[in-house]
């Protein structure tokens, strides 16, 4: 992560874009936005971000127009309920109405890669790639840190209960199995989670235990 002060100061400058000017202000933590998020992947990948890393789409990074580098910012799907916690390493999205740009794992992580974007809210959570005490007082981020496997997908929630029921068995009490009710391409979608894993890793193990065809790691 880059965090110079040299750093601070040029990418706190103002920047034009397509003849439109851009001005990168100072924010506080709780501060909200909501709009559009969208994503960018693999034509960027290992390439310069705006503060000089290399764009990696598989971390949990974003592009914001006007926030300082390295803020860390809470990104809630507000079409699913799902939510991430990112760090700001790059400008952009310079579209009209949208308002953060998530790498490829963020946006899988809110299930938004298919659809392209969604509507979403961004709450500022700290600075320096660091989440602020203050945030966590407030369960600002009740969720980070949270793994979840995703089991099963249904419209009918029937499906879903037997798919709840099926698994219930299979892992005892070592974890607990959810149904997430949201929508998905305008219609109601039952997700059948397992929930209680500490880490990307712990998930993964569990995934490749059982051997779950399309099973898929939610981070929250």
């Amino acid at each position: 992560m880059k965090n110079s002060q040299a750093m601070h100061r040029a990418t706190m400058r103002p920047y034009q874009i397509s003849g439109k000017w851009y001005y990168p202000t100072l924010a506080k933590v709780a501060d909200e936005q909501r709009g559009i998020a969208s994503w960018y992947g693999p034509n960027f990948h290992a390439k310069k971000t705006s503060n000089g890393e290399i764009y990696n789409m598989y971390a949990m990074t974003a592009a914001h127009k006007t926030l300082p580098m390295n803020t860390m910012v809470k990104v809630d799907n507000l079409e699913n309920g799902r939510s991430i916690v990112v760090r700001i390493n790059d400008r952009g999205p310079f579209v009209t109405g949208r308002i953060i740009d998530l790498s490829n794992k963020a946006a899988h992580a809110i299930d938004m890669v298919k659809n392209g974007t969604a509507k979403v809210k961004i709450t500022v959570l700290g600075f320096h790639g660091k989440i602020a005490k203050t945030s966590i007082e407030k369960n600002e981020v009740m969720s980070v840190g949270k793994y979840y496997v995703q089991v099963g997908a249904f419209r009918r929630i029937e499906g879903a209960q037997i798919t709840k029921r099926k698994f219930e068995n299979i892992i005892g009490n070592n974890y607990n199995v959810i149904i997430k009710e949201g929508y998905f391409e305008n219609a109601p979608i039952n997700r059948v989670w397992v929930s209680g894993f500490r880490s990307e890793e712990e998930a993964n193990d569990f995934k490749a235990k059982l051997g779950i065809n399309g099973a898929m790691i939610i981070a929250q």
